[in-house]
């Protein structure tokens, strides 16, 4: 029993882990373009829905799309309706993922391995480098279900097994919770979803039981966005509990149908697993559907619930410990807290401010003066901290260390006097004089905050880590960057040729704000510099070629 469960655990670790490796390849190659397209989309509820349906295949994951629109919705960028449609969308998307991953494609899984192994490892392109990432995890999904079925197959003889799974059949509630709660703790739907049915292909679960547990694991996988955003702008909470009414709730409702027709799952498939595996795709399609014309009336009776927060400003508690400057390692450590809160705050300073060139809103506007006050607060802090830091005796390395985060923290408050000093008052002036922005004006700029704002997430994301393969992505995002700066000046440019009213009359207000984003983006990025550095991918200020090989 020992060994079967640890041949179990480490076969579902290894599925957890793959769907991660798809989830991670998708994100570093793809991640901008899918931002602007899932925004782009978002136009017509059929577009939104079919925007939310893609990602979800492509990241493995409808968690990945929610967090994704809840940062649109928090921005700003994106209505809660249309955000509300695209993780319905994403929902279906990842029902779809099951049934493309429970193919019989055992013989594709050595080709996918090589492929994926050899492209990342010879790769000198980062989106090559990704896509054999993603075929690597590709392989290693279809692995671990092979894994599964080796681990259960003992188990299809055992007296004790069968009486379990007999009294799951006979009480889906039951069943129903542990699907849940399942998917909660793997974290994952689509690793439920993909164990469940192997088991059910093994004869170890009966089709009623294997139903009420992917009804479960659709509840969990709805409830795991609402626990990620909570601490996220009230906006952005909706949709993940909207989210969670609909899914969730349409899981209660399938359940009851299902305990009135047990046989029910019969009619939609010849083999027991395809029964259950269309079971989870009829449901995800119907919720979809029915959900469409609900979205409205969902949103307003969440938002009864989760009104919009006042512009109440929490007091800041600072990282910065005094008793630790006796002891270097922990002092920096403090620093390094310190410097990620700040760039936190002005993270969070970013993600609202372009909406307001378009609707202008007092509580927005004076959380982020409140935000930039702080900002200013702890770069001083932060400052003097380091400076009697520097009175004690440092290693060569320390030093280096405590120099590099003061000058991150310069970075980080100068990225927060943009916002607060340039896009704010270019916001007030759009408001006063009663401007706007073109259509294609105003949806490069937020393609193009957009952008920016996921490099923030990077830049943070390396500051905390150290990754130096992801500095060396932040590094050719900045790079990107410029490059798209240039095309949106040209852009620009060719609707003032054009005579594009709205252009003519904004054409100082956008060029500023593309300039602010720019060297918003700029200061994130240098946060890359001394790990690129260290680790020897730059030369004079530039990466230098991708090694050819990775440890």
């Amino acid at each position: 029993m020992i060994l079967f469960a640890l041949n179990l655990a480490g076969a579902v670790a290894l599925l957890l882990w793959a769907v991660r490796l798809i989830r991670t390849g998708a994100e570093r190659a793809f991640l901008n373009r899918l931002r602007a397209g899932l925004r782009r989309a978002s136009g017509r509820p059929a577009t939104a829905l079919l925007a939310g349906t893609a990602a979800a295949m492509l990241l493995q994951s409808s968690t990945a799309v929610a967090m994704l629109t809840a940062s649109f919705v928090a921005a700003g960028s994106l209505s809660a309706a249309a955000a509300l449609v695209m993780l319905l969308g994403a929902d279906l998307g990842s029902a779809l993922v099951t049934q493309i991953l429970l193919l019989p494609l055992g013989a594709a899984i050595p080709v996918l391995l090589l492929a994926g192994v050899t492209l990342f490892l010879r790769a000198r392109r980062r989106v090559l480098r990704q896509v054999g990432r993603i075929l690597t995890g590709l392989g290693l999904v279809l692995l671990s279900l092979d894994m599964i079925r080796a681990a259960t197959a003992p188990l299809r003889d055992s007296q004790i097994v069968a009486l379990v799974m007999d009294y799951l059949a006979t009480d889906p509630l039951s069943a129903f919770a542990i699907g849940a709660v399942l998917a909660l703790a793997l974290h994952s739907s689509v690793a439920a979803v993909l164990a469940f049915v192997t088991f059910v292909a093994e004869g170890l679960l009966p089709v009623p039981a294997a139903a009420a547990l992917v009804l479960g694991a659709n509840l969990g996988g709805a409830a795991i966005p609402v626990l990620l955003t909570l601490s996220a702008p009230a906006p952005a909470r909706r949709v993940a509990v909207g989210n969670l009414m609909l899914r969730g709730g349409g899981a209660m409702l399938a359940l009851g149908a299902l305990a009135i027709w047990p046989d029910a799952a019969a009619a939609l498939g010849a083999s027991a697993a395809r029964q259950v595996l269309n079971l989870h795709l009829a449901f995800n399609l119907a919720v979809a559907l029915a959900g469409l014309p609900l979205v409205g009336p969902v949103l307003r009776a969440v938002g009864a619930v989760l009104p919009d927060a006042g512009a109440a400003h929490r007091p800041r508690i600072s990282a910065l410990d005094d008793r630790a400057l006796t002891a270097p390692e922990r002092a920096l450590a403090c620093t390094a807290r310190e410097v990620l809160r700040m760039g936190e705050a002005v993270q969070q300073m970013l993600a609202p401010a372009l909406g307001l060139l378009r609707t202008w809103d007092d509580a927005t506007a004076e959380r982020i003066a409140a935000t930039e006050r702080d900002v200013d607060s702890m770069h001083f802090e932060i400052k003097l901290y380091v400076a009697r830091l520097q009175e004690g005796r440092l290693t060569p390395e320390q030093s280096r260390r405590a120099v590099d985060l003061a000058t991150i923290a310069n970075n980080l408050e100068d990225a927060g006097d943009q916002v607060a000093g340039n896009l704010l008052v270019m916001a007030r002036r759009m408001r006063a004089e009663g401007l706007s922005f073109s259509e294609t004006g105003w949806r490069d700029l937020s393609d193009f905050h957009d952008r920016v704002l996921s490099n923030s997430q990077l830049a943070l994301n390396v500051l905390m880590t150290g990754d130096s393969e992801s500095a060396r992505q932040l590094v050719e995002e900045k790079d990107r960057t410029r490059q798209t700066e240039q095309q949106l000046q040209v852009r620009h440019l060719e609707r003032l040729r054009k005579g594009t009213p709205e252009s003519i009359e904004t054409t100082n207000i956008h060029q500023e704000t593309v300039r602010a984003l720019k060297q918003i983006n700029t200061a994130f990025s240098l946060v890359a510099y001394p790990i690129a550095k260290e680790a020897g991918a730059l030369l004079s200020s530039r990466l230098v070629a991708a090694p050819t090989r990775h440890s």
